[in-house]
């Protein structure tokens, strides 16, 4: 099975539909697959359920999705650098699962692990709780968290080869390697691209059995959400 395309539009061709639940990967802007969240923005399917701990900034990430109206609801943990999220949040005409970020994480880790479903103290007596199972464990009450599962995951690495392995480099590690194993399909963009046999195999963090597609990103941008410096002494 050839998993290599020549570009995220390819990669993209004939899996997204309107409605659909896509993860992202990233954390703020490091990390995220720039070039398939243009190619979804170009592909124009809307109505959108994205899973992603962030949402971009205005004019980059998935930020530029909400430019477009194309995300109907975002399960986030993190969306005060996006001013467009906020105004279409309070007008209603974005939906929004707000979560703990460690909660976040760990319900798409159960989700790519089969699990249905845990309990976590995280967020118990709050609003994160309303409507939820609680149980206690222990002397302490517990919340029950649902696992996460999309019909698309998009990841960014560092490098992959062309079986679908996998190594993330620093902290854009941050939630690629759990997403890539919770999406019916996974799609992974990567700065370079080698041959089986090409990656160390002690360094590969996402075994290329759970990614379906896979391309070589061009013309990574690499934001930073906010540079501070100081002066020079």
């Amino acid at each position: 099975m050839n998993k290599v395309f020549p570009g995220a539009k390819e990669a993209l061709d004939s899996i997204v539909f309107d409605g659909m639940v896509i993860m992202s990967g990233g954390f703020g802007l490091c990390g995220i697959p720039e070039n398939l969240i243009q190619a979804i923005r170009d592909s124009q399917v809307k109505d959108l359920t994205v899973i992603s701990n962030n949402c971009g900034v205005d004019d980059f990430g998935l930020g530029v999705l909400l430019q477009s109206r194309q995300i109907r609801k975002m399960v986030s943990s993190y969306v005060g650098e996006n001013s467009e999220f906020e105004r279409q949040f309070l007008s209603g005409e974005l939906e929004l699962e707000f979560n703990p970020q460690g909660t976040l994480a760990e319900r798409i880790r159960a989700g790519g692990a089969g699990i249905p479903a845990f309990f976590t103290k995280t967020g118990y007596g709050t609003l994160v709780a309303e409507g939820k199972e609680t149980r206690e464990f222990g002397g302490e009450m517990h919340v029950m968290e649902l696992g996460l599962h999309a019909d698309l995951s998009i990841v960014k690495a560092w490098k992959g080869d062309s079986l679908g392995n996998l190594i993330y480099r620093d902290s854009a590690r941050n939630f690629n390697p759990m997403m890539a194993t919770a999406g019916d399909i996974t799609v992974a963009e990567v700065e370079e691209l080698v041959e089986p046999g090409g990656l160390e195999p002690n360094q590969v963090q996402t075994p290329g059995i759970f990614v379906q597609r896979i391309f070589q990103g061009k013309k990574y941008e690499k934001r930073i959400e906010r540079l501070t410096t100081r002066p020079k002494e």
